[in-house]
């Protein structure tokens, strides 16, 4: 996937989480791995590590299941795509589902969560949420 690098990140992990397999590797780039990180402190994903086994470098990501092996994650959807971009301002980013969903923001101050930048009162470009 040339066109989407995060689309295809987001795709990796839901067929991963679908198919029931504990890892998933991912090519690597910077904003993969802050994606990934954010995911991790949400407590999505188990864990990750960055593999220079190959000529290319990868992400190893963990997913996490609950105790019934079903994964932590049921959706996880890009938002803003390279045809239609996607930017809230503060006061548009209220809590979905409850406050359930978490968003991932692309903003002036780097990536964060939407109860982050709700926080620093700073608006951006949605790129994933996840339930």
């Amino acid at each position: 996937m040339h066109s989407d690098p995060i689309a295809d990140l987001l795709t990796r992990i839901r067929n991963g989480a679908q198919a029931r397999l504990t890892t998933v590797d991912i090519p690597y780039s910077k904003i993969k791995e802050e994606i990934v990180k954010i995911l991790e402190a949400e407590g999505y994903l188990s864990g990750y590590e960055i593999s220079n086994e190959t000529k290319f470098p990868v992400i190893r990501v963990t997913i996490r299941y609950d105790a019934k092996r079903k994964p932590l994650i049921t959706h996880i959807a890009r938002v803003s795509k390279p045809g239609l971009r996607v930017y809230k301002p503060v006061t548009d980013l209220k809590p979905l589902r409850s406050g359930l969903t978490t968003r991932i923001l692309s903003t002036s101050s780097g990536l964060m969560t939407d109860r982050e930048a709700r926080r620093r009162r700073i608006g951006g470009e949605v790129l994933c949420e996840v339930y």
